[in-house]
Parts: structure tokens; C-alpha cells; sequence
């Protein structure tokens, strides 16, 4: 698929961009999330600033990275721990026969 252009608005700022056909909807998605995330600082915080809650998002959204890498990493572990047991297993199994 092709490139195609859209405008995404962030912080009451329009973005002008080239995106693939395929990674509209996410990227569109993506400004819903910050901007919802701005909104609810402003709601929340007496930061009216766009450039500190754009701070303030920028900051969860990469906890949130940071966390799920560590979570896929931790579990890749236990995945490769489970199959050498079970490869250990297997080969004590066939050896006796």
C-alpha cells in the first residue's frame, strides 16, 4: 500500500504527516490517546502549560514501554526455562528406551 497524508492534531496543534495506507488507524489512535492523556492532566494538575502535560505524557507513555519490555522480556525467560525443561525431560525419557 501507499503512502497517503494526513493531519493529526496534538495539544490544539495540527501535524501535518505522510503516513502508510496501513498505519492510519494506529497513528490516529495514538493522538486520541495523548490527547485524552492531556486532557486528563489538565483536569487533574494545575499545569496549564501545553509544553509541561506534553512533558507530563511523554514521561507515561514511555514508563509504559519501558514496563511492558521488561514484562515481554521477563516472560520470553520463563518461556526459554520452561522448554529446556521440557527439552530435559523428553531426552530423559528417550534415553531409557
Amino acid at each position: 500500500m501507499g503512502e497517503i497524508s494526513i493531519k493529526i492534531n496534538i495539544a490544539d496543534r495540527v501535524y501535518p504527516l505522510k503516513v502508510n495506507m496501513e498505519e492510519e488507524e494506529i497513528i490516529r489512535r495514538a493522538a486520541k490517546l495523548i490527547n485524552d492523556r492531556i486532557k486528563e492532566y489538565q483536569e487533574n494538575y494545575a499545569v496549564r502549560d501545553k509544553q509541561d502535560l506534553l512533558s507530563m505524557c511523554v514521561l507515561h507513555y514511555a514508563t509504559s514501554s519501558l514496563k511492558a519490555d521488561k514484562k515481554v522480556s521477563t516472560e520470553d525467560n520463563e518461556v526459554a526455562d520452561r522448554v529446556y525443561q521440557l527439552d530435559h525431560l523428553l531426552n530423559d525419557f528417550f534415553s531409557k528406551q
